[in-house]
């Protein structure tokens, strides 16, 4: 029986290259041998795919087709007088867990990687195009590089760039600029594709960088929130005030609402780490109060005063205190 490549993909006759390639990415990742290793269903329906798509994405292929059927090929061999391997070749997916044809990268069907994320199509092809697979065409891909960048607190916040210098295998260096996404955790991986050992005809392995947050002297990260330790006079801090914080977004004007002891934290909404795909974390200022140094014997009796006009009326401060 006669084959109908159009069939096969599913497109119409006067299908568009672009439509041809689209069935072809959409069928060639349901079929593939390689997501199939033991459904030879799969892999004879992958064949099918394959050579439907060889001959429909050759303009020349599809013209013969298109005028005489799938007996096209005889009619090219007999129509140039070649001999054997001449002509058109119409099958080109005769070994289950072939890469595909040339020009295509199966990995581009599902997206390409993203920071080291795992279990997606792409880390499935992207493992058989380095030599996981079966296919003895491919060449086994260069060696991943592993090594560690320090960056700054502010850079592991708000994004920014850095260099890293490496020493290849064959004795050559490299100093390659990595980006560093905002937000960025410290122990985060960022995978650099192509970046890795480079082999004599073979595809080069990628870059795998470790990422280590330098300490901020003020600021602490906890989770996507900020904590900053803000000090305050005492009468700033018993009489209320507006003080000047700095965060990722500026310097704030941050009120103090009156009678404000040490270790009250203030919150400011979304002035914390920046999310990929959310709102930012907040930032939390704890008050410190800071008494002048040194106190004078007026200001040490005014303090007395104080203290003991409001004794009668103040809670033991340790009351609560307990080992």
């Amino acid at each position: 029986m006669a084959e109908d490549y159009y069939r096969i993909l599913g497109v119409n006759r006067d299908a568009s290259s672009a439509d041809i390639q689209k069935a072809y990415r959409k069928l060639a990742r349901k079929y593939h041998p390689d997501l199939h290793p033991d459904d030879k269903a799969a892999t004879k329906k992958f064949q099918e795919v394959q050579k439907a798509f060889d001959v429909l994405n050759d303009p020349s292929k599809r013209e013969m087709y298109d005028r005489y059927g799938d007996s096209f090929e005889s009619m090219g061999r007999a129509g140039a007088g070649a001999g054997p391997g001449g002509g058109f070749r119409a099958g080109g997916a005769g070994h289950p867990g072939q890469a595909g044809p040339e020009g295509f990268d199966f990995s581009s069907f599902f997206g390409d990687r993203d920071a080291a994320e795992s279990g997606t199509f792409a880390d499935i092809f992207s493992h058989f195009r380095r030599g996981g697979g079966r296919s003895p065409r491919q060449p086994q891909a260069g060696a991943d590089v592993h090594a560690e960048v320090e960056i700054p607190f502010t850079t592991a916040v708000l994004g920014g760039a850095t260099q890293i210098m490496l020493q290849r295998q064959d004795g050559t260096s490299a100093t390659i600029e990595v980006k560093i996404p905002a937000g960025i955790a410290d122990g985060k991986k960022i995978r650099l594709r192509n970046q890795g050992e480079q082999p004599p005809d073979a595809p080069p392995g990628d870059l795998l960088i470790t990422v280590r947050v330098q300490p901020h002297p003020f600021f602490q990260r906890r989770g996507d929130h900020l904590d900053v330790k803000t000090p305050v006079t005492l009468a700033e801090a018993a009489l209320g005030a507006k003080i000047d914080v700095p965060t990722p977004k500026g310097v704030i004007s941050l009120r103090v609402p009156p009678g404000t002891s040490s270790g009250v934290k203030l919150r400011v909404k979304g002035h914390g780490v920046p999310t990929k795909n959310g709102p930012p974390g907040d930032l939390f200022a704890e008050i410190q109060i800071v008494l002048p140094k040194p106190l004078d014997d007026e200001s040490l009796e005014l303090i007395k005063q104080f203290d003991a006009r409001n004794r009668s009326n103040q809670p033991d401060p340790r009351a609560d205190l307990h080992w």
